[in-house]
């Protein structure tokens, strides 16, 4: 962030919402600039299949919860995919709403 700040730009975080741990391994795997924590990935496989969205979206907001608090970026970018109905709840559980 440091090197970034030296431009005149507003930046960005971008959050994707992870839905299980075979998601998680799938994107650590196979898209290109994201990497997902083994921790992260311990948490959704200790929630178990059932729960295992419920943790993605508590990963979700509390990563968003800190960003803002610690002012590290200017917005984010919550990437939902195919869960776009869930931004509202994932925003007011990380106190944007």
């Amino acid at each position: 962030m440091k090197s970034a700040r030296q431009f005149p730009v507003k930046i960005l975080a971008g959050i994707v919402v992870l839905k299980s741990t075979g998601m998680a391994n799938f994107m650590n795997k196979n898209v290109p600039g994201i990497r997902v924590p083994h921790g992260l990935i311990d948490e959704l496989k200790s929630a178990g299949k059932e729960k295992a969205l419920d943790t993605g979206l508590n990963i979700a907001a509390r990563h968003i919860r800190q960003l803002k608090e610690e002012n590290i970026c200017d917005g984010i970018h919550i990437m939902a995919i195919g869960m776009e109905d869930k931004v509202p709840a994932i925003m007011e559980q990380a106190g944007l709403l």
